[in-house]
């Protein structure tokens, strides 16, 4: 069993995590045998984040004066927390992926950006695009209608051509 000291420093090492997250998951790993929570931290670490099981007061201590607060107090059951300052969607994508292959890992709630949302929320959190796709679609709709007038200007000057070389070869134009 630790002393106050080592669990004041697990309090504040915690705390100062949870100030630097933006988005965090509350989670319940009841039941998760060692080989699923290997498997769960390997899953986690992949999206670029961070993975704890934390006692529900020690949580709650921690989070005080961060965003994180309204999540984490009155925490009951089992419960662990993902979190990161990254890709919220790329950690709930994960995190859903992995709870789909292992039923007793279960959401309770999240927090992204501030704002504490249920699990429904991450659920619809999990099917947006990544920040990769919506910058790709992004580039592609600021870059469509670039291309579209260079290939509208450049067919003006084609046509132009075409016109000239066709009257030259029919001797349309006599000097």
């Amino acid at each position: 069993m630790k002393k106050k000291p080592e669990k004041q420093k697990d309090m504040d090492a915690l705390k100062a995590e949870l100030k630097n997250a933006q988005n965090v998951f509350l989670t319940g790993y009841e039941k998760l045998t060692v080989q699923q929570d290997f498997e769960l931290r390997k899953t986690v670490r992949g999206a670029g984040a961070n993975y704890k099981v934390v006692k529900n007061n020690i949580a709650e201590k921690a989070s005080e004066g961060t965003k994180s607060a309204e999540l984490l107090k009155e925490l009951k059951g089992m419960c662990s927390i993902a979190y990161t300052s990254g890709d919220p969607v790329a950690l709930a994508k994960a995190l859903t992926v992995y709870a789909k292959a292992n039923p007793t890992f279960t959401f309770k709630a999240g927090m992204v950006e501030g704002r504490v949302i249920d699990v429904s929320g991450i659920t619809a959190l999990a099917t947006l695009p990544s920040k990769e796709e919506i910058y790709a679609k992004l580039l592609w709709l600021i870059n469509a209608p670039a291309q579209r007038l260079v290939t509208a200007m450049n067919a003006v000057g084609r046509n132009l051509a075409v016109v000239v070389d066709q009257g030259v070869k029919e001797n349309k134009f006599s000097a």
